[in-house]
């Protein structure tokens, strides 16, 4: 048996190599889904690339969006602690700002929802499907209402904790 010289440029695959993943997110389609596609759980249709409020097409695939595949798992991609004595003495104003933004984004956004509110001790804690509307809640609490803002973004669980203080 003779050994083949590969031509110029050419690299030969090494399949005993262990390639790291660019990004690591199960919730992030793998394949380009048929279109149209519509979600059984929340009707979102999935058209020209991008998931979106609309009628349900005829023909069209049932397929879970990734919000909807959180929900179900109760896996969120944001976290959102609000605590402090201010938010004892306004509670409800604050959730209804809260809804009131999550409403905003959700009807540009399907993919954007909140999952949960759960009392924290002096607190709540909310769970978000997306990273973008936990910060954006964050953001809208600092600019109504001032106190102290931080954000803790995992790079490696694509994962947001967003503090707001008063």
């Amino acid at each position: 048996m003779t050994s083949r010289t590969p031509p110029a440029g050419f690299q030969t695959i090494r399949r005993d190599q262990l390639r790291q993943e660019r990004e690591h997110d199960s919730y992030k389609l793998q394949h380009k889904l048929p279109e149209p596609a519509v979600c059984p759980d929340c009707g979102a249709v999935f058209h020209a690339g991008r998931w979106q409020w609309g009628d349900r097409p005829n023909g069209a695939s049932e397929v879970v969006c990734a919000a909807c595949h959180r929900i179900r798992d109760h896996f969120p991609a944001g976290f959102v602690h609000i605590g402090g004595k201010f938010f004892g003495d306004h509670r409800d104003e604050l959730t209804a700002l809260i809804r009131h933004h999550e409403d905003r984004a959700k009807a540009e956004h399907p993919q954007a929802r909140i999952i949960d509110i759960e009392q924290d001790g002096e607190g709540v804690l909310i769970t978000t499907t997306d990273i973008h509307l936990a910060r954006d809640l964050g953001e809208a609490l600092h600019h109504a209402y001032q106190g102290d803002l931080e954000f803790h973004y995992n790079e490696a669980q694509k994962l947001l904790r967003v503090h707001w203080l008063r």
